[in-house]
This record gives C-alpha cells, sequence and structure tokens, in this order.
C-alpha cells in the first residue's frame, strides 16, 4: 500500500482524536466546568478504528496495543450515555467483531506476521519498549476513566484522567520524535495543550 495512503489513515485519525478534544474543550470553556459530550466518545471510536490499521499497516505494536484497550471503552462509555444501541444492529456487530478478526486474520497467520509484529527493524528494542510503556500509560487514563465512570454510572472526565493523559502524552511525543512520526507528534502536541487546560478548569472550578 502506498506510503500516502497510510499516512492519510494515521492523520484522519490524529485529526478525529484532536477534534473530539478541541469539542469538549470549546463546550467545557463555555460552561466553566468539564463536559463530556456524546461526539467525545463516537469521534474517539473511529479514530481508534483508523489509527488501529494505521498501526497495522506500519507494524507497530505500540499503537496497536493502546487502542485494543481503550477500543472497547468508547464503546462502554458510548453504552453508558445511551448512545451504543442507536447504531444499527450490523454496525454495532461489526465494530465489536473489527479488533477479533484482524488479530485472526493478521496474527496468526503464519510466524512470518508475529516475527514481522515484534521485531520491526526500524525500531530498536528501547525504543520498541518506550513506545509500549507510553502506550500502557496514555491507555491506562481510559482504564481509570472506565472504572471512575462504572462507580458514578455515568460517563465523566475526572482529574485522573486528564493528569493520566498529560503524562502519557509527553512520553508520546518523545516516542514520536525519535521515531520521526510526524502523524503522531501533531496529534499528541494538540492533545497536550487541551490535557492541560482541562487540569486548570477543573483545579480552578473546584
Amino acid at each position: 500500500m502506498s506510503n500516502w495512503i497510510v499516512i492519510g489513515i494515521g492523520a484522519l485519525a490524529q485529526i478525529l482524536f484532536s477534534s473530539r478534544l478541541l469539542l469538549q474543550w470549546i463546550l467545557s470553556e463555555k460552561q466553566k466546568k468539564v463536559l463530556t459530550p456524546v461526539l467525545f466518545w463516537e469521534f474517539s471510536l473511529l479514530a481508534s478504528f483508523l489509527l488501529f490499521v494505521y498501526g497495522y499497516l506500519r507494524d507497530d505494536f505500540a499503537i496497536m496495543l493502546g487502542q485494543t484497550i481503550t477500543y472497547y471503552i468508547y464503546i462502554r462509555n458510548m453504552q453508558l450515555q445511551q448512545q451504543w444501541k442507536k447504531l444499527a444492529i450490523i454496525l454495532r456487530i461489526f465494530i465489536y467483531c473489527f479488533p477479533l478478526f484482524i488479530l485472526i486474520y493478521g496474527y496468526n497467520n503464519g510466524i512470518y506476521d508475529r516475527h514481522k509484529l515484534f521485531h520491526n527493524e526500524n525500531i530498536p528494542a528501547w525504543l520498541f519498549i518506550l513506545g509500549i510503556v507510553s502506550q500502557l500509560l496514555f491507555t491506562f487514563r481510559f482504564i481509570y476513566q472506565w472504572i471512575y465512570s462504572e462507580k458514578r454510572k455515568e460517563s465523566h472526565l475526572p482529574l485522573g484522567f486528564w493528569i493520566i493523559s498529560l503524562a502519557g502524552s509527553f512520553l508520546i511525543l518523545i516516542y514520536a520524535v525519535l521515531r520521526k512520526d510526524i502523524v503522531l507528534f501533531v496529534g499528541q502536541l494538540t492533545g497536550f495543550i487541551v490535557y492541560f487546560r482541562n487540569i486548570v478548569i477543573i483545579k480552578k472550578h473546584s
């Protein structure tokens, strides 16, 4: 596949991720409190889908790892906001099964694929580890958010979510610079600013 198409897929994913944050930020600024709009989770799910594909096409395990975990948390938040069942049932089935399909088709298709996944010659071992650590930390924010929301029985973005986001984003920015990945860098740079601003809003009005 053309490298420009791969970059385009990744760029579109990052645009959606950035759009969800800008939307959430603008609405929160207007209301003077941190909000969690429905579109935040809808954009998140679509962006996660595209970024997973981008990671697969780039043989980047760190990206795929992070997206696989958060993918279903986005779905759960849509369920908490009573939006999931509004999607057509065929679409819901496809969304549910997509990661499993990729796993079976793409990575259980012989030893070569698994070797390619974990031994990318363009990523040295130490950078591979940095990518995984940064993605795990960045992903943990949604695990934290999920547990917090389940306890409250409503979708909510607490202070801890934004603090973890800020720390994870910082590490991913370092990874993106070292990996020379303009898609990751631009996407995280936008997010870094929004994460910091949400922390300020919460601290100011708590």
